[in-house]
């Protein structure tokens, strides 16, 4: 990857809907270099797809719930049991597996406490093997998610 190549990936991780014409002007390529670059840049997995960022308080989301869960066991059918059961529930966005106190930390986008309280008891609350759970919400976001560090001349894949 190149110096070109990082500026292309950090353009569309701030708007992937800008027409090419224009992210090949911001980069400073031709249409059809740029376009040869980002097909280039797809074939090798570094985009992996496009997607809309959504305002979370306009679809409702009031709040941001983070939640710590420990299993009873961390044997491979018990983390398999719950990582299948995660993938299951819309209301979770985000699951990962963790070092520290918790095994597993979940963020999860509710309407308000009512919502959540509905999230807890139909969904985190039937979770297999949970032991443990401690949630915390968010009261406000400092810095959102926009993307990954892409660092000029970095080598990927």
């Amino acid at each position: 990857m190149n110096n070109a190549d990082a500026r292309i990936l950090r353009a569309l991780q701030e708007n992937s809907a800008s027409p090419l014409s224009e992210l090949a002007g911001k980069i400073g390529l031709s249409p059809s270099a740029c376009h040869r670059r980002v097909k280039l840049l797809e074939e090798r997995g570094l985009i992996t797809g496009y997607a809309a960022r959504l305002d979370q308080r306009a679809l409702g989301l009031e709040i941001m719930v983070f939640v710590d869960i420990s299993l009873h066991s961390q044997s491979e059918e018990s983390l398999t049991a719950f990582e299948e059961a995660v993938r299951q529930l819309a209301d979770i966005l985000e699951c990962h597996l963790t070092t520290g106190e918790a095994d597993y930390s979940l963020r999860i986008a509710a309407r308000g406490v009512r919502d959540y309280d509905r999230i807890h008891r139909e969904g985190l609350s039937r979770l297999p093997g949970v032991a443990s759970m401690k949630t915390s919400f968010s009261l406000r976001s400092i810095k959102p998610w926009r993307g990954y560090p892409v660092l000029d001349d970095q080598v990927l894949k």
